[in-house]
């Protein structure tokens, strides 16, 4: 048994060796791009966006990349195989995103796009049957189908009103709750066929009483808020701008959710959902404002911050920065 041991120690330093000198080679670019099947161009293009830099270069300024650069780039191009953008796949790699979150994003982008492209077949087949003038029906078809933002306007305000949501809301403060939701979805200029697609399950999300109710519950601390609030209804968005806009800050310098920079945002976001009569130094709001902020939000409104998000690149980084918050605020809960 001794001389087994032996053996197996012997091989397993040899393995150790291997790898360690495995690790310290560098490949030239050329080599690298035979190795990932790819072209030089697209390594150094990769290079030149930040996303796979180089470990280490010549004294003649030649790229030179590690197994572990090699390894990302296969990641990247097999990132791109699916369809992922260089920006989602830099926040992946960088773990600016979380990976279970990213993939879910992509399964219903690509599935957007199959419904997507189903409807555009339809379009085509329709016209391509239509004994007529061909191209006025696909035009009319297109159009009878888009949605613009006065359309998308009307159907909001309607359903806002038949369903009561705002019921008990003072007018003032009314705008205040779908603010973001009019500046990046409602209020778009153009939409696209992908984004008509996301927008007719939308209507039909929003059409669902229950999906109402699961949004009232979402929306508890604005609703405690507003009939007591410590700002005025464009104080308050104004003030929710500029928070989103420090998140936003706050990716592109990828920050972690405990940084100072964070637990500001975290802070001054309890004191804009604190009612007069709440005061955020007490340590006790402030773990209510925690507790609540971490409960898991239903599938539909889940669903209904995904299509938002399909819908508008803009609403995404919005969903992106809410992400990083909640984040803020469960290190800040436990902490407490």
């Amino acid at each position: 048994m001794s001389g087994l041991h032996s053996k197996s120690g012997t091989d397993s330093q040899k393995q150790q060796a291997s790898d360690s000198t495995d690790q310290e080679r560098t490949y030239s670019i050329g080599d690298v791009a035979k190795i990932i099947g790819s072209t030089i161009k697209t390594v150094r293009y990769y290079d030149e966006v930040g996303l796979v830099k180089p470990a280490t270069y010549t004294e003649g300024g030649h790229r030179l990349y590690t197994t572990q650069d090699i390894w990302r780039l296969e990641l990247t191009i097999t990132l791109r195989y699916l369809d992922f953008g260089i920006d989602e796949i830099r926040q992946i790699i960088s773990r600016e995103t979380p990976v279970d979150k990213a993939l879910d994003w992509q399964i219903e982008s690509l599935e957007l796009q199959v419904s997507t492209l189903s409807n555009m077949i339809s379009i085509l087949r329709l016209a391509k049957e239509n004994e007529g003038d061909s191209l006025q029906y696909v035009y009319d078809l297109v159009h009878e189908r888009a949605i613009n933002n006065e359309k998308r306007s009307r159907f909001i305000a309607k359903r806002v009103e038949e369903s009561k949501f705002l019921e008990g809301v003072p007018a003032e403060w009314r705008s205040s709750l779908l603010y973001n939701f009019n500046k990046h979805i409602v209020n778009q200029t153009k939409t696209s066929a992908k984004q008509t697609v996301a927008w007719n399950e939308l209507q039909q999300l929003i059409n669902d009483p229950e999906f109402i109710s699961d949004l009232k519950q979402d929306e508890f601390l604005f609703f405690n808020m507003v009939h007591q609030p410590r700002l005025g209804a464009d104080a308050w968005v104004k003030s929710l701008e500029g928070i989103h806009t420090r998140l936003n800050t706050a990716l592109k310098r990828k920050l972690c959710a405990e940084s100072p920079f964070v637990q500001a945002i975290v802070e001054d976001t309890a004191m804009l959902y604190a009612n007069s009569e709440q005061s955020v130094d007490q340590e006790e709001f402030f773990r209510y404002f925690a507790e609540y902020s971490q409960r898991t939000r239903s599938e539909r409104v889940e669903r209904f911050n995904t299509l938002c998000s399909l819908l508008s690149p803009k609403f995404r980084l919005f969903s992106q920065g809410n992400l990083l918050l909640l984040q803020g605020i469960k290190w800040r809960l436990e902490q407490i």
